[in-house]
């Protein structure tokens, strides 16, 4: 039985998410998206919009055991995964104390947690010539005050991505972390908190639009890491140049917390 060639998006209900399911379902070879998220009615509505194509997976992926139900699924058995983009997670700006230790361990589970998780389930079904992009952001660039959680799972993702890059490349399998900088999306919506002190200025925000196609084509073209404009590449550069007390004090006048 030929298997079928498949894409996995999470957090694929808006935002960026929403711009790789549009990407991918252009692409040819694809017989079918997996989208992923908690809001099953958005994720129908893509559905409605891109056809038959599109498989509907609502589901919380601060969840292990949710994670572990997704890879003994039958039907990944017969699926060749060409694609698996980890896009879902979730920001709060905002001072150490201002959530729940709840929010701040389900930041965590699911910024973290959910990204390997899902590379574990999935790469057994891929093979040479198959693709992960895990979402970091230019968050992980530095250590940053008031969203301090959000920035150092960014980090963990950056790094542990890349190295995965290194172990898969024997397999054919390329791993990329894709490090946009502020985008128009939801989730700065959701990250602010009316906190006292927090994140503000969102300076040089692009649309999810630009990002994800220049994150595809980078995956394709075998890069570890891809970073969208010149500004983001420029707070690369300067953050690997400068101390991180530097940079922590940068981004402190930035944001009008100093």
């Amino acid at each position: 039985m030929k298997k079928k060639n498949i894409a996995i998006v999470t957090g694929a209900s808006s935002g960026l998410g929403k711009e790789f399911v549009k990407l991918l379902s252009a692409k040819k070879g694809l017989d079918e998206i997996w989208i992923i998220s908690r809001n099953e009615e958005k994720l129908k509505k893509i559905q409605k919009r891109y056809g038959e194509k599109i498989v509907v997976y609502p589901m919380d992926l601060s969840s292990l055991e949710n994670i572990k139900t997704f890879g003994e699924n039958p039907s990944l058995k017969n699926c060749n995964i060409r694609y698996l983009i980890n896009n879902a997670g979730f920001a709060k700006f905002c001072s150490y104390d201002d959530i729940s230790i709840d929010e701040s361990i389900n930041m965590i589970d699911l910024n973290i947690s959910g990204v390997v998780a899902m590379g574990l389930v999935c790469i057994p079904h891929m093979k040479k010539g198959s693709h992960i992009l895990n979402i970091a952001s230019q968050a992980s660039f530095q250590p940053l005050p008031y969203q301090n959680i959000y920035s150092s799972t960014k980090a963990f993702v950056r790094n542990y991505t890349r190295a995965l890059n290194v172990e898969l490349r024997e397999k054919g399998i390329t791993a990329t972390a894709v490090c946009p900088g502020w985008m128009k999306t939801g989730l700065y919506d959701r990250g602010i908190i009316d906190a006292k002190k927090a994140t503000t200025n969102f300076t040089n925000m692009v649309t999810p639009d630009v990002v994800a196609k220049k994150a595809l084509a980078d995956a394709e073209h075998g890069k570890d890491m891809s970073v969208y404009s010149t500004y983001v590449k420029t707070c690369h550069t300067i953050a690997k140049l400068l101390p991180q007390k530097t940079m922590m004090k940068l981004w402190l006048i930035q944001q009008r917390l100093l």
